[in-house]
């Protein structure tokens, strides 16, 4: 069920497997976010987390490396956090979360090989900057995130930051978000234990899908698995790495 608010909210029923409180869907800013005072004082730690933390590890990618400079990544940490938000490590935010690795940020946004004017979902807002970083490209941007109180921070700051095109769900993400769909790509950033089903039928014919699969508590695999024409998909490993597990609704 849908109810129309001002400044293009739109509120949302959970799906029918989510019992937890709905949360408004947003329209929440633009693709290139507007200056905010004192942001200028990150500009260099932004150059040098690209440069050195990024750029030096192969990822060559003009979009993606644009957007990792553009996007204030300071504005998505917690406030105590912010003198470390262009380290070369995940940071907490809360709810047993993180947001990830800037590295592995420019990585798995790579791999998805998005041009402006995709239409991307994502699994797993968290603090909303991979969200941010794929509208800084241009892209049309459909984030789902379970734990309700990231998810309305998430699509607070995204507002606030001015970035639009990016429209926010709370919900189970392993369903995806179907009445969007199809997606040109899909990026998950929380690791189930196998490739969930309706992501791959949400995926258009020649889409990126790229998510983490493997054991809780462990390293998992980095996959980049490409869907052909005949609805086939190949897959691509990029290596090792450590996410959060996919937080499922319940069943």
């Amino acid at each position: 069920m849908r109810h129309l608010l001002p400044l293009a909210f739109l509120l949302l029923a959970l799906t029918a497997c989510r019992a937890l409180s709905p949360l408004p869907e947003r329209d929440v800013g633009t693709a290139t976010p507007p200056s905010t005072p004192g942001e200028d004082t990150y500009a260099e730690s932004r150059e040098q987390m690209v440069r050195y933390q990024i750029e030096a590890r192969g990822v060559t990618d003009p979009r993606t490396l644009q957007a990792m400079r553009a996007v204030p990544r300071h504005r998505f940490v917690p406030p105590d956090l912010v003198g470390r938000a262009y380290e070369d490590r995940p940071l907490p935010i809360g709810y047993g979360q993180t947001i990830s690795q800037p590295y592995i940020v420019a990585l798995m946004t790579e791999a998805l090989r998005v041009e402006p004017g995709d239409r991307v979902l994502e699994i797993g807002t968290g603090s909303g900057y991979q969200a941010a970083v794929l509208a800084a490209i241009g892209c049309e941007v459909y984030t789902v995130e379970i734990i309700p109180q990231l998810a309305e921070q998430a699509a607070q700051r995204l507002q606030e930051l001015g970035y639009e095109r990016v429209y926010v769900r709370q919900g189970d993400g392993y369903f995806g978000w179907p009445e969007h769909a199809p997606y040109d790509a899909i990026i998950v950033t929380a690791a189930p234990d196998h490739l969930p089903q309706p992501l791959v039928q949400q995926l258009a014919p020649g889409g990126r899908l790229v998510i983490p699969i493997g054991p809780q508590g462990s390293y998992q695999t980095l996959w980049l698995f490409e869907k052909g024409a005949d609805g086939q998909l190949q897959a691509t490993n990029l290596g090792p790495v450590l996410f959060v597990p996919l937080v499922r609704g319940e069943q």
